[in-house]
């Protein structure tokens, strides 16, 4: 089988505090900038065949310097993003509709992907994308470690409490069935529907359709404050420690 991914890297890092709007994905972790360790993830998962990645305007020439750099082959294109993380993908989207009219060739799963997580590895993506193309889609999780509520009647008291076992982090890789997550992003513009992820927009409009759950650990994180490249650099040499490698 083989499928096409996209990688949403965006993001300037607000909550990183970062200045001159200066791109999280750029953040070295390990002596590397966050979106190698990314790309190179799906660059070595048997099943994947091409990569869009979305970017800013000004930051697109710097990631195709990285990607010549480290002789990633998958990486098909690298277009500006847009406003939001779904107009981002949806611009991906467009290109993989032309390659697929071009090439008269459906991809079995379309994945979508944070460039801020880094850690995702080459086997996860590839039961991701083989439950994707069995059952129409298929999205990782974890379970909390914390105890979850609600607010209550005001925001200075608690709700109701939920029940954890029935909760889950959603996290990327999501992987979908090439049409249905197609007709879900041409369906959102139409609607000028937003959500925080292309799972809520399968969910919204096709009911019907079961996402597949694919428990992961806890390594899977994605780089969101500055706490978080203290995190991703122990679990970076846990991983290469797992691997019999050297940071």
């Amino acid at each position: 089988m083989k499928s096409f991914v996209i990688i949403a890297a965006s993001g300037v890092g607000k909550r990183m505090q970062l200045e001159g709007g200066v791109s999280k994905q750029m953040l070295a972790i390990g002596g590397l900038p966050v979106i190698c360790h990314t790309i190179r993830a799906f660059e070595e998962a048997a099943t994947v065949e091409a990569v869009y990645i979305a970017t800013k305007a000004d930051s697109i020439a710097q990631l195709e310097e990285l990607i010549a750099k480290h002789g990633f082959r998958k990486v098909r294109a690298v277009i500006e993003g847009g406003k939001e993380r779904q107009d981002s993908i949806s611009n991906c989207i467009t290109l993989i509709e032309e390659e697929i009219r071009t090439s008269g060739v459906m991809p079995d799963a379309i994945l979508v992907h944070d460039g801020a997580r880094p850690f995702i590895q080459p086997g996860e993506i590839d039961d991701i994308a083989m439950l994707s193309a069995r059952y129409g889609a298929c999205v990782p999780a974890t379970k909390p470690k914390d105890t979850i509520k609600f607010i209550g009647s005001s925001p200075e008291v608690f709700g109701e409490t939920l029940d954890r076992s029935r909760l889950l982090q959603v996290q990327t890789p999501q992987g979908f069935s090439p049409e249905k997550l197609i007709e879900a992003h041409r369906l959102a513009r139409r609607e000028a529907w937003y959500a925080t992820d292309d799972a809520a927009l399968v969910e919204r409009f096709f009911p019907e359709q079961a996402i597949r759950i694919y428990e992961t650990g806890y390594h899977n994180i994605k780089i969101t404050t500055p706490e978080d490249v203290f995190l991703a650099e122990a679990i970076l040499a846990s991983l290469l420690q797992g691997r019999g490698e050297r940071n």
